[in-house]
């Protein structure tokens, strides 16, 4: 099982796998899952607006990680933003 080659010496440590950590905490993860918790809570047609003061990103990085979540977890959501604020709101399907 063990795969060691003529001792040549190793470039990195090694740990055990199970060790090894799943999953990954992005850095704008409590932003967006914070964004996320308000937009289960408010009603169609209601935005909620984000300070930009308050983003340790920019608005766009955050957009992105937002889309990327969105897209993850099926959910469509629109933003808008203005000098101040980030506008996000969920988006309701067309009718039919």
């Amino acid at each position: 099982m063990g795969r060691r080659s003529n001792n040549v010496p190793m470039n990195f440590k090694s740990m055990v796998q199970t060790e090894v950590p799943q999953g990954r905490n992005g850095k704008h993860k409590e932003i967006v899952t914070r964004i996320l918790s308000d937009l289960d809570q408010i009603e169609d047609g209601v935005a909620i607006k984000v300070p930009l003061a308050q983003l340790t990103a920019s608005k766009e990085k955050v957009r992105s990680a937002l889309n990327r979540a969105t897209r993850k977890g099926s959910r469509n959501v629109a933003t808008a933003s203005d000098g101040t604020f980030l506008y996000v709101w969920n988006e309701t399907p067309p009718a039919r």
